[in-house]
């Protein structure tokens, strides 16, 4: 019995031996591809064991250095297939049953850096993917990164040439990456009357089979999302601890059935062209089936390269449905009126659900709040079935309305699941209907936009921030910028795109990326670390400082926005003409974008500058030898901060809306001199309305642009006058000091109360002095002694010689 442990020992080891014998054979078996109708054998996988043998195998060796992980290497994976089974399948000149592989001695390989990662050490693969070219096994070539097609040929033509000069063509045309044939290539027709029954796929069985819980457990372990700040370096993975096995499977089962379905329509394609090619008049309607399949093809190309979850199998679409717990929305806003809420009710029906709400919070007793009442009741009725409106009575809620701080009355916010933001607009009726359509549509999510229906939406918004993406954005990426969008609601359009013809447009490199586009002109947010492109608050802060268009209508609600802290170039404009109106904005516009290009340079020729003179004594420093200056020298920041000076910033009022308050603060009215422009500086309550030649600013692009030169000079060229009398300047003036200066200004009053102090107390005791001082008393023939004893009485008796203890003055003789 005590031999009975130690035989079952050896019996599971031969079964584990057994088990992994198998595995192994069977992945081992790897299926063939084609490539110009040629069977193309699969690359040859290096590991440590047999890196030895193979490369010593042929003369030359192109490895892929990669990590199954790597966006970036999944992205360079057709390209390196594509180029491996091109060349596998080329022919010398001349020599046309010549086979590659033995002609030039030149293979094709891979190393899966994940699995042996001192091998890719070894060859100093530091970044993922890393293509190296070996000639006897020593490294000639390296390129890091995801390289394009030419870019990888041009090494492999050197190789090839140099081993077989005069054996290459003049001119090469290369495949696109995923193509399975070669540009001009012909392919041999060889119909046979079992084509459309072998293009008759069943789809639903050429959906492979995964077993969730097998490939979960054999689903290596992920690796740590790395950020990239470009598009062809992947650093170093480094192991995480946490299991994310189920997103791989749904991953595995999207790919497979989208590779699978790609083959398909290729197989369909091939057999109605093969058909086609066979009769020497090919009909009408074979062409119309293969344009057909075509684009079919080309759909389902589309929609496995959707960037979060594929959408090819009903796998991984439930899994995905699970994974983002989307459950089916019911109809907002049934009855069209104002849901009143409680606490219990705002937590089940706005805070636990993702259903936008638009609330109103307000008090019985507040006039503001009954004035809107109308207008609120009359937005439910008008959002009937599109968007939920809800109201607080704070009266009764009082906890409810202080925990989503509320400070007045009437508050009106926008949720959406936990997320909210403050309505601060007009309470007209138009106003809030204006504001519910955008919340309503920004609701929908971040839309996904390409070439054409970007340039459909420039027609229709002033200014659309764009988010570029591929297939190496992470999730927490795309959680970050599902956060951004309710805080856009009235002011600006965000989408998302990878379209490659939109990245050639605004010269997109690097993903993910973030652009403000106005009026067609490009502002490129600027990130220097993961987090500041995750960073909700410093990209919404970004997005705050260009969210108004080149040249805004000024309102009543964006008029602070648009004055404090800038010098604002101002239209007076009258709408009512329409031409006039349409040629000032139009020179509006042209003389903000010539004075934004100008700003540009000027701040790229400044930091030019900056970089000269810290690269002249780093220079320094090197001739003389001095680490410490040299140390300080490259230490020394480039600081771009031009907080200290004001931006110029354009925008227009109606002259005609806005006559009142033009009149009394500027003293135009733009019905008797028609447009005008002013340049205000609200913060210093001061404007210029002449030119240096002292006539009127018109709405002309020299006009304004010869103006803003000669006001944002230090000392000001032209003089300007004041929106205040003089005496409230002056008060003015004294309150913008404190405010701009608090510890100068109060150091200037301690030290004036001081010095009053002091002179008050100096001629106090002056006249204490002069009321307490020395008398003296006239007697009979002489002068009295001092009415105190003291050092005085003494020096008066020895002057005139009397004795010094008598009451009694000198006496004449």
């Amino acid at each position: 019995m005590r031999w009975l442990p130690l035989f079952l020992g050896a019996a599971r080891l031969a079964v584990a031996a057994s088990t992994t014998t198998e595995t192994e054979t069977e992945d081992e078996v790897k299926e063939y591809t084609k490539f110009n109708d040629v069977p193309v054998p699969p690359l040859i996988e290096l590991t440590p064991d047999n890196w030895e043998k193979e490369s010593k195998a042929s003369k030359w060796l192109m490895v892929k250095h990669y990590s199954p992980y790597c966006p970036h290497c999944i992205d360079f994976a057709p390209t390196y297939q594509t180029l491996y089974e091109f060349y596998y399948t080329s022919k010398p000149v001349g020599d046309e049953n010549a086979n590659f592989t033995t002609f030039y001695d030149f293979r094709f390989g891979t190393i899966n850096c994940v699995a042996y990662y001192d091998l890719c050490s070894a060859h100093k693969a530091s970044s993922y993917p890393t293509t190296t070219l070996y000639k006897n096994g020593e490294q000639v070539a390296a390129l890091k990164g995801v390289k394009s097609m030419p870019v990888l040929s041009e090494i492999v033509e050197k190789a090839l040439e140099a081993t077989k000069p005069g054996s290459r063509p003049a001119k090469l045309e290369l495949p696109k990456p995923g193509e399975i044939v070669a540009p001009g290539y012909v392919p041999k027709v060889a119909a046979t009357k079992d084509t459309k029954e072998t293009s008759n796929v069943d789809s639903a069985k050429d959906v492979p089979k995964v077993d969730l819980v097998k490939d979960s457990a054999t689903v290596e372990q992920p690796v740590k999302d790395t950020f990239i700040t470009g598009n062809d370096e992947y650093l170093m993975p480094t192991p995480k601890t946490e299991d994310k096995a189920a997103e791989k499977v749904v991953d595995k089962v999207a790919d497979k059935a989208a590779d699978k379905a790609t083959e398909t329509k290729a197989t369909e394609t091939k057999a109605i062209e093969s058909k086609a090619a066979s009769k020497a008049d090919p009909s009408v309607e074979a062409t119309a089936k293969i344009e057909k399949v075509k684009g079919k093809e080309e759909e389902e190309k589309k929609k496995s390269t959707s960037p979060a979850y594929y959408e090819a199998p009903a796998v991984a679409a439930a899994a995905a449905a699970s994974i983002k717990g989307n459950k089916p929305k019911t109809t907002p806003n049934p009855n069209g009126i104002s849901q009143p809420l409680t606490a219990e009710s705002f937590q089940s029906q706005v805070t636990m659900t993702q259903e936008p709400w638009f609330i109103k919070f307000y008090a019985p007793w507040c006039h503001h709040c009954q004035a809107m009442a109308a207008n609120w009741a009359q937005v439910a009725r008008e959002m009937k079935g599109r968007l939920n409106i809800g109201e607080v009575n704070c009266e009764q809620e009082a906890r409810l309305c202080k925990d989503v701080r509320v400070t007045g009355y009437p508050t009106i916010q926008f949720f959406r699941g936990g997320e909210r933001v403050e309505y601060t607009g007009l309470r007209g009726l138009g106003d809030f209907l204006a504001y519910a359509e955008k919340a309503i549509d920004i609701s929908k999510g971040v839309q996904d936009v390409d070439a054409a229906s970007f340039k459909a939406l420039e027609e229709k918004e002033e200014v659309i921030f764009v988010y570029f993406y591929d297939h190496a954005t992470t999730t927490e990426d795309f959680l970050a910028l599902e956060r951004l969008p309710l805080s856009l609601i009235g002011r600006a359009k965000l989408v998302k795109t990878r379209d490659p013809e939109l990245y050639d447009r605004f010269k997109i490199t690097t993903w993910p990326r973030l652009l403000v586009s106005r009026e067609g002109r490009p502002t490129y947010y600027q990130p220097l670390t993961p987090n500041e492109m995750r960073g909700t608050r410093q990209v919404l802060n970004w997005m705050k400082s260009v969210w108004l268009p080149i040249v805004p209508e000024m309102t009543a609600s964006n008029a602070r926005e648009i004055m404090d802290g800038k010098i604002v170039v101002l239209g007076l404009l009258n709408r009512d003409d329409e031409e006039s109106f349409n040629g000032a904005i139009r020179e509006m516009k042209s003389a903000a974008s010539e004075w934004m290009d100008k700003q540009i340079q000027l701040f790229q020729l400044e930091r030019q500058e900056l970089r000269n003179a810290k690269q002249l004594r780093i220079e320094e420093a090197e001739d003389r030898n001095d680490q410490r200056a040299l140390r300080n020298a490259k230490n020394i920041r480039i600081n771009m901060d031009r907080a200290d000076r004001k931006e110029i910033t354009f925008a227009w009022v109606d002259g005609v809306f806005w006559q009142r308050w033009i009149r009394t603060t500027y003293g135009i009215d733009v019905k008797d001199t028609g447009d005008r422009i002013i340049i205000n500086d609200e913060d210093n309550r001061r404007y210029w309305d002449q030119t240096t030649t002292g006539n009127p600013i018109v709405p002309s692009r020299t006009s304004i642009l010869e103006t803003i030169t000669k006001i944002s000079q230090n000392p000001l060229n032209i003089k300007p006058k004041l929106t205040i009398s003089a005496f409230e300047k002056l008060f003015f003036d004294i309150r913008m000091t404190f405010s701009e200066h608090p510890y100068l200004s109060m150091g200037c009053i301690l030290g004036i109360a001081f010095g009053c102090l002091s002179w008050f107390r100096n001629s106090a005791r002056a006249q204490r002095r002069a009321g307490h001082g020395t008398h003296f008393k006239l007697e009979e023939g002489g002068i009295g002694a001092p009415s105190e004893k003291g050092s005085t009485g003494g020096f008066i008796q020895s002057v005139f010689g009397g004795s010094g203890g008598s009451s009694n003055g000198p006496k004449a003789d």
